[in-house]
């Protein structure tokens, strides 16, 4: 495994991500570290960055290089954004940090870091057209895609730094958040293209700023997935926060659950470019996605041919990496993914669920025996607690913790009204005989193929009277497989009101 350093150095906070790279282009993060350093304060008063700003990002560099040589990082890649990319003493700050630290930082122009950006998001979410809104420290950028291309972008010097340094003699708080409002709706009234992005464009919020958006709207409405990217916020929710915090001064801004205390002096100016943006255009809910430039560098590491076009299948991409840092068997995941799409095409009469669920019992098909990797014994539970906790890209929450429970219950039917309850604003009670039907098939299929030597090929199911018959297609000796199959036939019965032989 080739491990890589990712250090991103804006205007707010310097990050470091260590990244390990294995098996033919997947990646995982291994460690992170986040350190406020606020490089880009006070700086529009002159254009230079400041000695304190500067001393306080060597030392936590320093910091951030100790710890990539601790972990045996063999490369790092660092990028620097808004802050250095306009400082008028850029050059000797970078030969400061290469003479002291040892590392040589790539200044990104605004082209390159839009860029990036749009690659963390475009291969992390299965949202087909969409506006991107990231607020930095010193800069926001917004980037307008569709079909998988990029079609207009934009990054306008400004961010959640800079605006709090360029306001904070504006009155109180909440007149400094109207001015912020009144300069950024200005700013997008500039943009020609902005007022011809289509209505049906989904939203996405990418930045700090959204991730402790997310984590406040969490701890407000008890949610209980703990997972940022893919959260569907809905624009009221956010309008509701947003005039919490901005009324309140910073002290007591630090003590709000959710919102990080290094981040309560700048939070009301990003709050204020979000709502400006939302009430341009009229927006009634966003997405917050998890990735943005760094997980674009990532990428493009770990799977170099997203440097020319996206991943095509960000399910898919997603499920495999999880696959493969597992553990699972994969020709048994292969197996058993095959045959429980067929059993849900070939019962699609007797369960009519529409296509949509295909989705949910493939994410559980192939991640139903990632919980062996914690302990063999009540292996579908510990499955069920790591799909819910894994961060898949490409599927909604909704789906998630569906898929979840699909996997926890296929060995036999073991859902506790407790356990599901923890769920019920993302789930209904409807939602559960979806999933109990939906564990059965997956056990069948689990069972057909439970020597992992891919013995049964294909089924050909009847439905006929009270009775499923299903026909198997094999490949030699199958008598462990249909043995272990028909004991799901009590449960079977119970679910889809029919008997059930496998010949």
């Amino acid at each position: 495994m080739e491990k890589i350093g990712i250090i991103d150095l804006g205007s707010n906070s310097a990050r470091l991500v260590i990244v390990g790279i294995f098996d033919e282009n997947y990646f995982t993060v291994l460690d992170e570290l986040k350190e406020s350093v606020r490089l880009g304060q006070d700086m529009d008063r002159d254009g230079f960055l400041k000695p304190q700003r500067v001393a306080e990002t060597i030392r936590t560099l320093k910091m951030f290089k100790r710890l990539c040589d601790a972990r045996g990082v063999d490369r790092i890649i660092a990028v620097a954004t808004a802050a250095v990319r306009r400082a008028k003493n850029q050059r000797s700050f970078l030969d400061e940090i290469q003479a002291t630290v040892g590392i040589r930082f790539e200044v990104l122009s605004e082209e390159t870091e839009a860029t990036l950006v749009y690659r963390g998001v475009i291969n992390s979410m299965d949202i087909p057209k969409g506006i991107i809104l990231e607020i930095g420290g010193g800069s926001t950028k917004i980037i307008y895609y569709n079909r998988r291309s990029v079609l207009q972008y934009i990054s306008l010097p400004f961010g959640a730094v800079t605006l709090t340094d360029l306001f904070k003699d504006d009155g109180t708080p909440q007149q400094q958040t109207e001015r912020i409002e009144e300069f950024f709706t200005e700013q997008f009234k500039k943009i020609d293209w902005l007022a011809q992005v289509e209505p049906d464009t989904q939203m996405i919020g990418v930045g700090g700023s959204f991730r402790n958006l997310y984590k406040i709207n969490r701890i407000v409405r008890k949610y209980p997935l703990n997972t940022v990217h893919n959260y569907q916020f809905q624009t009221e929710d956010f309008n509701s926060i947003y005039e919490m915090v901005r009324v309140l001064d910073v002290e007591k801004r630090k003590r709000i659950r959710g919102l990080s205390p290094s981040r309560a002096d700048i939070m009301p100016a990003a709050l204020a470019i979000i709502k400006a943006f939302t009430d341009y255009l009229h927006i009634e809910s966003f997405t917050i996605g998890g990735c943005g430039l760094r997980e674009g560098i990532m990428f493009n590491q770990a799977v170099p041919i997203t440097v020319e076009r996206p991943i095509s299948d960000v399910l898919s991409y997603s499920i495999n990496t999880h696959v493969k840092l597992y553990g699972c068997n994969e020709k048994h995941v292969e197996n058993t993914v095959h045959l429980a799409i067929q059993l849900f095409k070939q019962l699609r009469v007797l369960h009519k669920f529409p296509r949509i669920y295909l989705k949910v019992l493939k994410i559980a098909a192939s991640l139903h025996d990632a919980g062996r990797t914690v302990r063999y014994y009540h292996y579908q539970d510990h499955s069920r607690y790591l799909i819910l906790n894994a961060g898949l890209y490409g599927a909604t929450h909704r789906e998630i913790v569906l898929a979840a429970f699909v996997a926890g219950c296929h060995k036999k039917e073991d859902i506790t009204a407790s356990e599901w309850a923890k769920y019920k604003d993302i789930v209904s009670e409807e939602d559960l005989d979806i999933v109990k039907k939906l564990g059965i098939l997956l056990r069948i299929a689990e069972s057909l193929d439970r020597s992992g030597m891919g013995t049964v090929t294909g089924i050909n199911c009847d439905v006929l009277g009270d009775s499923v018959i299903m026909k198997t297609e094999l490949a030699g000796d199958a008598t462990l497989e249909i043995r272990q199959a028909m004991l799901a036939a009590p449960e079977f019965k119970k679910q889809f009101k029919k008997n059930l032989e496998i010949l």
